[in-house]
């Protein structure tokens, strides 16, 4: 009996330690149940959710770009994309087969591509509406189409290097398209369709749509017509000096607006990767890669803000500016020219050596663009007073222009600057800006005397239209006193009237100017840039413009070659800003609209003929005997008396 007694307990022992056990598993079980459900529940459940559906991403509509006045510059376009899903297609070599017929795609490279065991491979994008919907209508398993965008460019190679591309995941790679990215693209959707777990697509399976967010909409100072008016103007002045390139800037140089940034040569916004130079068009399939990217990142530069050069004379206004705000010079102030200065043990000439300016007061000096007068204001400044100025001015920074890849000046240190760096600083030599330092600086000078940031975003727009944001820098600090702003327009407007600058003359506007020749380094080579800015109406700035064009083969003094172009161009955009004319005799009164005419083709004395019946005036570019090209462009209206730019 003792022994049954202690096989009982022995056996209600087992038990009990048993029922421990079980008691701890179900425990261990509970807290792990609940450690799944409250701590990772949802994290299972999502990945149970994409192992049952394939899920395809919907690219939202990139934001337009529009100019000032609404014009599309950068639209967006509906087309399709597609696709295939490995695991429900049924014959992968024949879907390779018809697929690649109708993308007019290679068909070895539509099959490798679709054979890879993936959940979902994009075959192509972009496919046009009808080719999309005549592949859906195959109903081919496996294949899919989803809504896709393309970006395109209405006015093709207008502001080209301004607006910038995107690629082909429409994201901006240069220009205001990479600037304003971020507010452009908009956030994806998503299509989630149900599928087994192998990813096979179920009878009654259903889909879901998580629609995109669309990007917004940016508008811009840029005006298309003078943008236009821009880049006829350039365009007609590179091809007829055969030059490496040119530039002009249109802004307003109250608030740093710009309306019009027009680089030549340019490239087709809709086509960015097919180079343009004939030349190196022919021998493209030959360049290494690394070639080829340079030669294509070289034509997408924008030279206005991308690149320096010296520029010569018109840094002159700088120089003058300063010189009387610190008062070391009036303007009435005595000067004399010889033909040249020693300074340092260096003999350095004026412009017109051999030739001199002899006596001449400072206004006369800037009227001639007199080099000795600006040694003469660069030594009363002395180095640091005028290195300050320089900085005052912005030179060593970037402008702030919404851009990307802005340049910076470069210049002297301020213990650096001995008499001769002095001497041809003065007169914009031995430092480097780039031409919308200049215009910036420009406008400073004319405006009153306070710093503006150049800028070509306007607003934001939502999908409804409506203001999200505004793109306005404050003006900035005012280094000039307001009588020596006074004092430069006065200087500046007889620059045209009576000095360098009288080709940009018009006729019932007050326009002031500054000319400019550089010669590039190496000095003796041979190779010029010439340029001109200018503003109007000189008494009340509404536009401050600069006309550039780089290694201009033939006659290249800065007046001569780009005055006409600035001349005709103003006389384009002045009227159009609503720049009402002064007229001061009744002939200059006669200016009824006129219809230029196309005289393209025609020889020299009977175009002549046909501008002088309608009434119209001209200047010419070259030496031939028949008219190329013409700007304005036929059939534009114009008042009586303009002048038309001919390309002989």
């Amino acid at each position: 009996m003792g022994d049954c007694m202690k096989t009982s307990l022995v056996i209600r022992r087992k038990a009990y330690y048993i029922m421990i056990a079980l008691q701890v598993v179900m425990a261990l079980y509970v807290v792990r149940i609940f450690y799944i459900q409250v701590f990772r529940g949802e994290e299972l459940r999502q990945m149970a959710f994409e192992q049952q559906t394939r899920d395809r991403l919907i690219r939202p509509n990139r934001g337009s770009i529009y100019d000032r006045n609404m014009v599309g510059l950068a639209l967006t376009e509906t087309v399709s994309g597609v696709s295939v899903i490995y695991a429900q297609m049924r014959d992968v070599p024949e879907t390779a087969r018809i697929l690649a017929r109708e993308l007019e795609m290679d068909e070895a490279e539509v099959l490798e591509r679709i054979s890879r065991r993936v959940a979902l491979v994009r075959v192509a994008q972009q496919v046009d509406k009808e080719v999309a919907d005549r592949i859906r209508g195959m109903n081919i398993p496996g294949v899919v189409i989803d809504e896709d965008i393309r970006r395109v460019y209405p006015y093709g190679s207008l502001a080209s290097q301004v607006i910038g591309f995107v690629g082909r995941d429409n994201q901006g790679i240069i220009g205001l398209e990479a600037r304003y990215d971020s507010y452009l693209m908009g956030s994806p959707g998503r299509i989630l369709t149900e599928t087994d777990v192998a990813g096979r697509q179920f009878s009654g399976s259903r889909q879901y749509r998580i629609p995109p967010v669309d990007g917004n909409d940016l508008v811009l100072t840029i005006d298309s017509v003078l943008q236009a008016y821009a880049e006829q103007a350039i365009e007609l002045l590179v091809r007829q000096k055969n030059a490496a390139r040119g530039v002009i800037i249109l802004m307003n140089p109250m608030n740093g607006q710009i309306l019009a940034l027009a680089n030549k040569p340019d490239f087709d916004l809709n086509d960015p990767f097919t180079i343009q130079d004939p030349a190196l068009a022919e021998i493209w399939e030959t360049l290494s890669q690394e070639r080829q990217m340079n030669e294509l990142n070289r034509m997408w530069r924008n030279f206005a803000i991308n690149d320096t050069y010296e520029p010569g004379s018109t840094f002159k206004i700088v120089t003058s500016a300063a010189g009387l705000a610190e008062g070391v010079v009036s303007l009435d102030s005595g000067f004399s020219c010889s033909g040249s200065v020693t300074v340092g043990g260096r003999n350095i000439r004026c412009w017109r050596s051999p030739r001199s300016h002899g006596g001449q007061t400072f206004v006369q000096g800037v009227q001639n663009s007199c080099n000795p007068v600006f040694m003469a204001i660069g030594e009363r400044l002395g180095a640091d007073l005028f290195h300050d100025y320089l900085l005052r001015f912005g030179f060593h920074e970037k402008t702030g222009i919404d851009l990307p890849g802005e340049a910076v000046g470069i210049m002297y240190n301020a213990d650096r600057i001995g008499p001769v760096e002095l001497a041809t600083m003065s007169f914009g030599q031995s430092l480097t800006i780039t031409p919308l330092q200049l215009v910036s600086a420009s406008a400073t000078v004319v405006n009153g005397g306070y710093r503006v940031t150049p800028h070509i975003g306007m607003r934001l727009l939502d999908e409804n239209g409506i203001v999200i944001e505004e793109f306005s820098p404050p003006r900035g600090e005012q280094i000039l006193p307001t009588e020596v702003s006074d004092s430069m327009r006065y200087i500046l407007e007889s620059v045209v009237s009576v000095g360098t600058g009288h080709r940009t003359y018009i006729a019932g506007y007050r326009v002031g100017a500054k000319t400019a020749t550089s010669q590039k380094l190496p000095r003796g080579s041979g190779r010029y840039i010439s340029s001109i800015m200018a503003f109007a109406p000189a008494d009340n700035p509404q536009v401050v413009a600069l006309v550039l064009v780089d290694e201009p083969k033939g006659a290249y003094y800065g007046g001569q070659v780009t005055g006409p172009v600035m001349q005709v161009l103003l006389e384009n955009v002045l009227p159009y800003l609503g720049v009402e004319p002064i007229f001061s005799t009744p002939e200059e009164q006669n200016t009824a609209p006129v219809t230029v005419p196309d005289i393209r083709g025609m020889t020299t004395n009977e175009a002549f003929r046909v501008l002088r019946e309608a009434g119209l005036n001209h200047d010419t570019t070259g030496q031939g005997d028949t008219i190329l090209d013409q700007f304005p462009i036929p059939g534009e209206t114009v008042n009586r008396g303009q002048r038309v730019l001919l390309l002989i």
